[in-house]
């Protein structure tokens, strides 16, 4: 296990490694530029030349990635020129990274909670009203845009239930600890403040749950159905086994490695998301970032977001793959 682990890693290093050259040189591609989104359209040659020499940018693109990378290695990614200009990229990764966390981890969390009950009790009346109800909900849940389910759960939700649309948290005093502004709350035990950043992330992390809970609970049904129809099942069964025993020890882990499997897909994805529900509710997160970056050109904030969302789906990938070993013992063997 330990020797899978290490050899993954390198993998890793080697995955951002070559996604960080093929970044720059897109990026790099890309029509306008940092020196147009500064300056504006009534910007003088003289000023751009200037402007662009000051960035490096007049420099072979090789030089410029060799340079960038030397810097990175020190933890230097640059200084953003369009999100928060001034401010270097690796602080604005930090001060974002805990508002998408805190909403990604809601919002697979809603995805669990309710796909995997749910999908189960679909593949034990498989052919009934629920089963029939349930997956086409799934369906409309998939098919349904994450911005359009935003902007209606935004005018309609928030005004039923009282629910704040925008922020991260109401202009209340709080203690800052951690960034997360949730578990800063419940640590310094100011659970006022807490609830008040749970409030912020209920409507976005219902809208960004839409699609994993929907594949979570197609996947969980069809390997339920799978499982009800091996032999082993029918055997306990046959045994007098109570029905829970039967679902826990029978069921369900045998049921769980493609669904762990694709919860571990489903929260890497939930990044790509979180970009327009976090532009809807205005939630100064990763995703926020992204879209202003690529609006402005922001290319050192661009690349270092991209690298990092990058690296946590390879690492919530790997844990998948080490939890294995935990659902199913017989990997252990292998």
């Amino acid at each position: 296990m330990l020797r899978y682990t290490i050899r993954r890693l390198i993998q890793l290093v080697g995955v951002v490694l070559v996604l960080s050259l093929l970044l720059f040189a897109w990026l790099r591609a890309l029509p306008g530029g940092p020196v147009s989104a500064l300056l504006g359209e009534r910007a003088t040659p003289e000023s751009r030349e200037a402007l662009t020499r000051q960035l490096g940018l007049d420099q072979p693109i090789v030089t410029q990635y060799f340079k960038f990378l030397g810097r990175a290695l020190s933890g230097d990614f640059g200084t953003s020129t369009g999100v928060q200009p001034g401010d270097s990229a690796m602080e604005i990764f930090l001060q974002r990274f805990p508002a998408t966390i805190e909403l990604s981890f809601l919002a697979i969390v809603i995805a669990i909670a309710f796909g995997i009950p749910l999908g189960y009790m679909a593949a034990k009346r498989r052919g009934g009203w629920f089963d029939n109800l349930s997956v086409g909900g799934s369906l409309i849940g998939v098919a349904v845009p994450v911005f359009f389910l935003a902007y209606v759960l935004k005018d309609t939700l928030s005004a039923a239930l009282g629910l704040p649309t925008e922020g991260r948290q109401d202009a209340i005093s709080a203690t800052r600890v951690t960034g997360f502004f949730v578990f800063d709350g419940v640590i310094t035990q100011e659970w006022d403040a807490a609830w008040n950043a749970i409030e912020h992330l209920i409507l976005p992390a219902i809208a960004l749950s839409t699609i994993p809970f929907a594949v979570v609970f197609r996947i969980t049904r069809a390997a339920v159905l799978d499982v009800l129809e091996e032999d082993y099942v029918r055997t306990a069964e046959s045994k007098g086994l109570t029905a829970p025993t039967i679902r826990r020890r029978h069921v369900l882990r045998n049921a769980m490695l493609p669904v762990v499997t694709t919860i571990g897909l489903q929260t890497g994805a939930l990044l790509a998301g979180a970009v327009l529900t976090e532009k809807v509710f205005s939630l100064p997160g990763v995703g926020q970032a992204l879209a202003i970056g690529f609006e402005r050109r922001d290319y050192p904030v661009l690349l270092l977001l991209i690298i990092m969302a990058t690296v946590v789906y390879v690492v919530v990938n790997l844990l998948v793959d080490l939890s294995y070993a935990f659902i199913d013992p017989r990997i252990r063997t292998r």
